[in-house]
């Protein structure tokens, strides 16, 4: 078991000197650049990863809300609620904006169907004249409708 532990150890640490030095911003590696902390700290197993953690990286308290990555620190958000946030209101607003141009197209497009199909049956039955239109708008001939 102690066996196990001598590689353990050294590895855990290892690993865990590699991440936090990944994590850490440019302007917070001390003495040298953070690549060369990278080299040191996979090339010398147990003295990079030591040396890493006593004078690689500032170890101050962070100020302002910063966090250990590059990206997340420059893009720091205010969560606001839906409703107070004006930006998700002119969404819903310019959203309604072509919803309600999308209905109107679609209700312009069923009348024009409507009328097409109401000038094509009264030009049927003109035209014909053998032809009845029914309640339902269906054309019967006139055997069928004298026989019923």
């Amino acid at each position: 078991m102690l066996r196990l532990l001598m590689y353990l150890v050294p590895l855990a640490l290892t690993i865990y000197a590699f991440i936090d030095c990944l994590n850490t911003p440019e302007d917070e590696a001390k003495h040298l650049p953070k690549i060369a902390w990278v080299f040191i700290i996979l090339l010398f197993w147990i003295v990079g990863p030591i040396a890493w953690l006593a004078a690689g990286k500032l170890r101050n308290p962070s100020a302002g809300g910063r966090t250990p990555s590059e990206w997340r620190r420059n893009h720091r958000t205010q969560y606001v609620a839906p409703d107070d946030n004006p930006e998700f209101l002119k969404s819903l607003a310019e959203d309604n904006k072509k919803d309600e141009s999308l209905l109107k197209s679609w209700e312009a497009d069923l009348r024009r169907r409507e009328e097409e199909l109401k000038r094509q049956e009264r030009e049927g039955g003109a035209k014909d004249g053998s032809g009845e239109v029914g309640e339902k708008g269906e054309t019967r001939d006139r055997k069928d409708s004298d026989e019923a």
